[in-house]
């Protein structure tokens, strides 16, 4: 499908999680590495939105401690860089590009660290949207499950607006895995992924009438911005006065015309090393292994090296991630643990792991 016009790339990328430690870090986390042929997952963002005839360049929206990572990775795809000076949540970090663009700019707002293996559908999703945007609709897309999963929220589907397009009737939190499979077995739902479009005065108009102390913060904060070429840092005092809340929360869940397009597009947050095992090759015995890896009669395991030979032998269904300074052994199905592991090396007073411990931040 063709675009009516082009769209601006919102690229957020403020997160700085450890559920893929020890890899992912506070300096470098997720959104500046490599799990997937093609590049980083935030040069595979951009590379998603580089089409010059549908996209203009991006407007990026991250770490101000990750200016120059951004810099190396996004090259000339970037319009700007906002780098805020602390973390907001995402209501906040997206007022700030709406604000930077022009009024009747349509922002796609993206994650820096998903994956999407079929861009094309994508693209049609978008494509189906941008009528609804253009005349006021805050369009969210929503992912078709897969399974009962407990990991993302959900998206209740209400009234056919347009082919493709519906009304939200509700946002559902996270259920368990009983509701879950209820919301699949009814049908009408899709997982809630943190993508959307909309207009720019129309993101800003829904903030003013349901979050005007965060708007007043962004407003102020950029106002007072230090600019120095592509890079723009908003007033961290200004910004600190910000409440933090996510879009979802803050204007999404309050507003009146909110729409959703469902889209079956090859989707992943690669929110766990399980989530990276489902998505990478395997050989005929179900490993996926990266890097300097030996294993001799072992199966379904996740073995990836940043460094030193990593051997295994006669062992089944392990995650095991070494790095220079770290190495984390779980059973496959257990990923979630690796919270639990950063927390505990964080009470430890072990002065040899110190480097191998995210930052707090």
């Amino acid at each position: 499908m063709s675009f009516t016009r082009t769209v601006t790339p919102v690229i957020l990328s403020g997160g700085s999680g450890t559920r893929l430690w020890p890899l992912s870090r506070s300096g470098r986390p997720k959104q500046f590495l490599q799990f997937t042929e093609g590049g980083t997952m935030l040069e595979l963002t951009l590379q998603r939105t580089g089409e010059p005839t549908r996209f203009t360049s991006a407007i990026v929206v991250g770490n101000a401690g990750h200016a120059e990572l951004l810099a190396s990775q996004c090259g000339d795809g970037a319009r700007c860089f906002i780098l805020e000076p602390l973390a907001r949540n995402t209501a906040p970090a997206i007022a700030l590009a709406a604000l930077e663009a022009a009024p009747d700019d349509l922002l796609l707002i993206s994650p820096s660290d998903h994956l999407i293996a079929d861009v094309e559908a994508f693209h049609t999703a978008v494509a189906k949207a941008l009528p609804l945007a253009e005349d006021g609709w805050l369009v969210t897309f929503g992912i078709m499950p897969t399974g009962p999963e407990t990991g993302y929220g959900y998206i209740r589907r209400g009234e056919e607006l347009a082919d493709g397009a519906f009304r939200v009737e509700r946002f559902v939190e996270k259920p368990n895995v009983d509701v879950a499979q209820g919301y699949l077995d009814e049908g009408g739902y899709s997982w809630n992924a943190g993508i959307f479009l909309f207009r720019a005065d129309v993101y800003l108009a829904a903030m003013r009438e349901h979050a005007p102390a965060m708007l007043e913060a962004a407003q102020a904060a950029l106002e007072q911005a230090h600019r120095a070429g592509l890079m723009i840092s908003p007033n961290a005092e200004a910004f600190a006065r910000s409440p933090s809340d996510s879009i979802d929360y803050a204007v999404m869940e309050r507003a009146e015309k909110v729409a959703v397009v469902p889209v079956d597009m090859g989707w992943s947050d690669i929110g766990s090393w399980d989530a990276l095992y489902d998505i990478l090759d395997k050989d005929s015995d179900g490993n996926a292994h990266v890097g300097d890896v030996a294993s001799i009669g072992s199966s379904g395991c996740l073995i990836r090296s940043e460094g030193p030979v990593v051997t295994v032998a006669g062992v089944q269904d392990l995650i095991v991630i070494a790095t220079g300074d770290a190495v984390m052994i779980l059973p496959r199905g257990s990923s979630q643990e690796t919270k639990t592991i950063v927390e505990h090396l964080k009470q430890r007073e072990h002065v040899t792991l110190s480097r191998a411990v995210p930052d707090p931040s």
